[in-house]
């Protein structure tokens, strides 16, 4: 078996005196879908931004490949070079055009000619059924398409891993499927994902693994089959029970 990916190991995160993540473990393989799941507070969106450096861990260690992330000598903003991260809110500039925003990052921080990367940005931006938005500011489109975009700003570095934090969340539900259409088409690419999510009926399409969170801990974790249609715990259970009843 070769080495995961991501390696996390023993993360403890903490704000004040609220204890957000205890002592989390967890491996993601390359080409591989995991997903979190759990109720509002259970750490889920902390845990990614502790993996993309946006909060610094109090405990434990986070590896992508061979680099350790948590390693305080490491340049955070090269690690992060290696990891895309969408939100559930767009955050996209608003005086940018689409094209602008997704050609900000490999220009700036990594260099490439302005032509290469929006070559690159326009290539993204077809196959995100976007080409005819790239000259576009974010409010002119849509909340699907924004989130495409977003998508298309975290691809355009060719990140090692990507992280989506509930991606559909601030959708409306009729936007929410082209946005899941988007993720499910990465993952036939093989690309290698970690996302939060409340959407159970995808999370059964597309996820190798699927983990409940509560309370800062991963009670459950195992295939989707396993945790989402025959949970072991109890809690697995009350939370799937609750979802379930509101979708």
């Amino acid at each position: 078996m070769s080495e995961p990916l991501l390696r996390i190991r023993g993360v403890r995160k903490q704000y004040g005196s609220r204890l957000v993540l205890r002592s989390i473990d967890l491996d993601v393989a390359e080409h591989q879908v995991v997903c979190l799941i759990g109720g509002s507070g259970s750490g889920k969106s902390t845990l990614l931004r502790c993996v993309d450096l946006l909060e610094v861990v109090d405990d434990g260690t986070v590896h992508l490949g061979e680099s350790e992330l948590t390693d305080p000598r490491l340049d955070a903003n090269l690690a992060r070079r290696r990891i895309g991260i969408v939100f559930q809110a767009y955050n996209l500039f608003p005086h940018l055009s689409v094209l602008d925003n997704i050609t900000l990052a490999p220009r700036r921080v990594h260099g490439v000619p302005r032509r290469q990367a929006e070559a690159s940005a326009l290539e993204l931006l077809d196959r995100l059924g976007l080409a005819d938005k790239a000259q576009d500011h974010p409010d002119r489109l849509s909340g699907g398409q924004q989130q495409r975009a977003a998508i298309a700003r975290a691809l355009a570095t060719e990140p090692d891993l990507l992280l989506f934090d509930e991606i559909t969340s601030a959708l409306d539900p009729e936007l929410v499927g082209e946005v899941l259409d988007v993720v499910a088409d990465l993952k036939q690419r093989g690309l290698t994902i970690l996302m939060a999510t409340h959407e159970m009926g995808f999370a059964r399409q597309v996820a190798d693994q699927v983990c409940f969170l509560e309370d800062g801990v991963i009670l459950e974790q195992g295939t989707a089959e396993q945790v989402l249609t025959a949970p072991r715990q109890q809690a697995t259970q009350r939370f799937l029970s609750r979802v379930l009843d509101h979708s």
